[in-house]
């Protein structure tokens, strides 16, 4: 057989090779995302502009605040947990570009054999003549030389697996800014949740005191007959119920407290924060953009972005296991039965040269199960961006009718608050001219006391929303 027949020959049973495999794969389908949003979240925002692009320290405004998430975003334990995430994930890329390179090592090797003599290779021995008079009765073999292994990426798979690699660090760095974004959402929150605190014991301090007045006068109203003992003790029980509601909101502090240097990776220790001026806190007018800007805004999104095209080519790299593979070994050095032959040249010199084209061909249960496998964490993948997607949206949507009802909201209790303040003095007036129960002016304290702190608390809600609605739209990762 010629040499032009044999490799005639070598290519028909490739291609036939190759055809069987094909053969072999099962029909999968993938899925295409959905990624599809409105225009905009409401016919009256279509504004261009967006928040999201705002970074945090040009966000917030209380310097005690961004002192806080500047300690956060450094010290926090969760974020350098991920910042090692990200970097095992680099490493990876390393490792997969590593493996569609020549492999080269270097290497020694000593051995003996003594074979025996009524074998094959002891009757040639004894027969073979030598210069010195025969066969050693121990042959030695010394090595020493370079060899080299490649898988030659015929279909691409390595180089595939890198770019999966690739995607999964991009994803992972992803990962981080998205946990980054909700650090500084959750430092914020905890310290809004301080500052209320402090304003609901300051408000309960203040209604204490009006009542502990409200009981000196029905006391002094009592000398002269115009009161009661029952007066007496339904004030003093009320001054002690809300003396005691001083203690639930101190603990309450204290947790808070350490919740936020949690946050920051520290111990325990004092929080400063700003609290004169809450109550006159204005949230911030967002700009919420358009929709699809979500996309390139938060970093969850995009993250699942990622991942789905990570899975994507985990499927090239699953089906490429259908196909044949081609190794390629060499190797080049010297090789002696002697030590004192063994840097002889050329006599000594050694040298290897061999190639592998290897398919599966039976049981290939294990690479088909594979496939399927990548094919079903594709669609898996496509499914987790659309909802993180239909997430988002509505996210966004739900904080801003969110922010609209607070600000409703908030202006009602105020003028409920105020009318109540004002009522305080006219009915402790009224009982002090026997024109009112003490009952009336016991209840009326307790209303103002009850709707002052609903007041507070829903500022801290319309806060809240506007730190929400910030982080929804993709903000807050931006250092």
């Amino acid at each position: 057989m010629t040499k032009s027949k044999a490799f005639h020959h070598i290519a028909l049973g490739a291609a036939v090779g190759l055809m069987l495999q094909a053969c072999g794969i099962p029909e999968m389908t993938t899925k295409k995302e959905n990624t599809q949003l409105p225009s905009n979240f409401r016919p009256e925002l279509t504004q261009p502009a967006n928040s999201a692009k705002v970074k945090w320290k040009d966000f917030f405004e209380d310097r005690n605040l961004l002192k806080l998430i500047d300690i956060a975003v450094v010290n926090n334990k969760e974020i350098n947990i991920m910042m090692q995430r990200i970097s095992v994930a680099q490493n990876e890329i390393q490792a997969r570009r590593g493996a569609y390179l020549p492999f080269v090592s270097i290497g020694s090797g000593v051995g003996a054999d003594k074979v025996g003599k009524y074998t094959r290779n002891g009757v040639v021995e004894d027969n073979l003549p030598l210069a010195n008079g025969g066969f050693p009765a121990v042959l030695g073999d010394y090595q020493f030389g370079l060899s080299s292994s490649w898988e030659v990426d015929i279909w691409k798979k390595l180089r595939n697996a890198t770019q999966v690699a690739v995607f999964d660090y991009m994803a992972s760095s992803e990962g981080k800014n998205f946990l980054l974004t909700n650090l500084v959402a959750e430092v914020a929150h905890s310290y809004y949740e301080l500052v209320t605190l402090d304003n609901q014991l300051d408000n309960l301090e203040k209604n204490i005191a009006i009542q502990q007045n409200g009981l000196n006068i029905v006391k002094q109203l009592q000398l002269f007959a115009r009161s009661n003992t029952l007066a007496i003790k339904r004030y003093e029980a009320e001054v002690a119920k809300n003396k005691s509601k001083i203690y639930e909101i101190k603990q309450q502090i204290t947790v808070t407290e350490n919740r936020v240097n949690y946050l920051l990776g520290r111990t325990p220790a004092p929080i400063q924060r700003s609290t004169a001026d809450f109550m006159e806190l204005k949230p911030k007018l967002i700009n919420t953009g358009i929709p699809s800007q979500l996309l390139q805004n938060r970093p969850d999104l995009r993250q699942a972005e990622l991942e789905l095209k990570a899975a994507n080519l985990n499927i090239a790299v699953a089906r490429a296991n259908f196909y044949p593979s081609l190794n390629i070994k060499a190797g080049v050095g010297f090789d002696a039965f002697a030590m004192r032959y063994l840097v002889n040249t050329p006599e000594s010199l050694a040298a290897s040269l061999a190639g592998d084209l290897v398919a599966p061909l039976v049981n290939k249960n294990a690479i088909i199960a594979e496939y399927k496998n990548a094919n079903a964490m594709q669609v898996q993948a496509a499914f987790e961006y659309e909802q993180s997607i239909i997430k988002a949206y509505t996210e966004v949507l739900n904080q801003i009718s969110n922010i609209d009802n607070l600000a409703k909201n908030y202006q009602l209790k105020k003028t409920q608050v105020d009318s109540l303040v004002k009522s305080i003095d006219i009915s402790t007036q009224l009982f002090k001219s026997a024109r009112a129960d003490y009952l009336d002016v016991l209840l009326t304290q307790r209303d103002a006391l009850d709707a002052k702190r609903e007041l507070i608390d829903t500022k801290q809600k319309q806060i809240n929303a506007m730190v929400d609605l910030y982080k929804s739209l993709g903000g807050g990762w931006q250092s």
